[in-house]
């Protein structure tokens, strides 16, 4: 029989019948680690459990002090879903705004946008991002892109056009630093890859529209060439119309002198003695009258008088002279007119000759505006799509010259006034937490398995099948007997 003593630890044995093992309850005889065992060994160690986990909260505490602080900045972004080109004039479709983003997102961490960011900050003399490597320029330069590379952390926001760049560093002002300075050099290239294209274009432009002057200009110079080597004022249809009035003048002038001719050869009719012509002068009508006259009187004398009276030889006297300047002023018409038709047949042919050059005129000019208007339709073309492209010229340049991108920033980095890691208090309790384990893993481990004790009526039931049919309190008398 055993009689367990709690306080003291104390077994004593008392010598009685071996006992039927089959009659001891199986509760007894179960083995493993009961809760009363455990805080017995617990309950003897309390004080190096305490000790434990004191110093071992003391030096998490005293190297979570001394852990490096490193601040994080943030800059926010937003993308824009308008088309900057100023040659595209549309905007992005739905389904590719997403996409887009996520393009910008993976920019915005690759060597393009962070290398400029190297070479800007001088980055490869920072210890921070250098350190102590030895290498080519090269190499160095890669390993500090990658640096930091790994200290920039991009987000999308919720709303799918809001970016959220944060960059980690041991100072604040230097966390703000580099997250502004991606995001600077990240939005010039942007603007860059918009406006170096429109602004190319528009060189091209401009250099399309010179060579359209150019063009204009060289027409310009063709139709005032061919103006001048052909007599052509005004390459129109007014000039023609101007040669052709000439000609119906010409013609109109020498019908005018055929007219004139032809009454001429009617007055030429006819010998001096004979009556006078219709077309007949003043004095030669006034003589034929006279003439008239006088054989009338001589007439009516006749029928009175004979032949020999002295009236009838005096007028018969008086006729033969009147009908000799009769004659004598028809001989003179007949001369004048006869003149008159030379000179009329004269002007005749020099009107017909003029004609003549004038028709030759006439259709050289007609020949010479058919060329013309060639170069007249090639110079009103350039002149047309000349300015056509004038028109849109102040436009393009314009928008060659505007400052677009699709990425603005919302809002800067700041240094961030408390840092991002290490969270002390989070550590702290997770210190605590660990201290308390090691303190309690410690003294177990070694109550259980260094320096094994029996502490309890557990003890003795669960490791030895012994049963224990009392319990009690330190007996401090009887010490310990076997």
């Amino acid at each position: 029989m055993t009689i367990f003593s709690r306080n003291a630890g104390t077994a004593i044995t008392v010598a009685l019948p071996e006992p039927n093992l089959a009659a001891i309850p199986e509760q007894v005889s179960h083995q493993g680690m009961s809760i009363a065992q455990f805080s017995a060994i617990l309950l003897a160690y309390w004080i190096q459990i305490a000790v434990i986990a004191v110093v071992a909260a003391s030096v998490a505490a005293i190297f979570i002090k001394l852990l490096p602080k490193t601040y994080t900045a943030t800059a926010t972004l937003i993308v824009s879903s308008d088309v900057k080109d100023p040659l595209a004039g549309r905007d992005f479709p739905a389904e590719m705004i997403s996409n887009y983003v996520s393009t910008q997102i993976e920019l915005l961490t690759s060597p393009i946008v962070l290398l400029p960011v190297v070479r800007q900050l001088d980055l490869m003399h920072d210890k921070d991002f250098a350190g102590n490597f030895n290498g080519s320029p090269d190499a160095l330069r890669e390993v500090v892109q990658k640096k930091l590379a790994d200290a920039i952390r991009v987000e999308r926001g919720t709303g799918g056009q809001l970016i959220f760049l944060s960059v980690s560093s041991k100072s604040a002002e230097r966390a703000a630093q580099l997250a502004n300075a991606v995001a600077d050099v990240y939005i010039d290239q942007d603007r860059r890859r918009l406006n170096e294209p429109a602004a190319e274009r528009a060189q091209r432009y401009t250099e399309e529209l010179a060579e359209l002057r150019g063009k204009v200009s060289t027409a310009q110079e063709k139709v005032a060439a061919f103006g001048k080597e052909n007599g052509i004022g005004d390459m129109t249809s007014a000039s023609a119309g101007v040669e052709e009035q000439a000609l119906d003048a010409l013609h109109q002038h020498l019908l005018e002198t055929q007219n004139v001719e032809r009454a001429l050869e009617s007055k030429n009719v006819g010998s001096p003695s004979a009556d006078a012509p219709a077309g007949a002068t003043g004095s030669v009508l006034s003589s034929q009258t006279l003439l008239d006259t006088e054989l009338a009187q001589l007439a009516q004398l006749s029928s009175t008088y004979g032949p020999q009276h002295p009236k009838v030889r005096e007028l018969n006297l008086q006729i033969a002279l009147t009908r000799q300047a009769l004659v004598d002023q028809k001989r003179a018409l007949t001369a004048n007119t006869q003149s008159q038709l030379a000179q009329t047949k004269e002007l005749e042919q020099k009107y017909q000759r003029a004609i003549a050059e004038q028709d030759v005129k006439v259709a050289k000019v007609r020949e010479a505006q058919a060329e013309g208007g060639k170069l007249l339709l090639e110079l009103e073309s350039a002149k047309a799509v000349y300015k056509q492209a004038l028109d849109g010229f102040d436009q393009i340049m314009f928008q060659a010259v505007a400052n677009h991108t699709n990425v603005s920033v919302v809002s800067p980095a700041f240094p961030p006034l408390r840092p991002s890691k290490p969270n002390k208090a989070k550590l702290m309790m997770m210190a605590l937490l660990a201290a308390v384990g090691l303190g309690v893993a410690g003294p177990l481990g070694y109550g259980l398995f260094v320096a094994r004790r029996l502490r309890c009526r557990d003890d003795m039931e669960r490791d030895f099948g012994i049963a224990v049919l009392a319990q009690l309190d330190a007996v401090h008398s009887l010490g310990r007997a076997t």
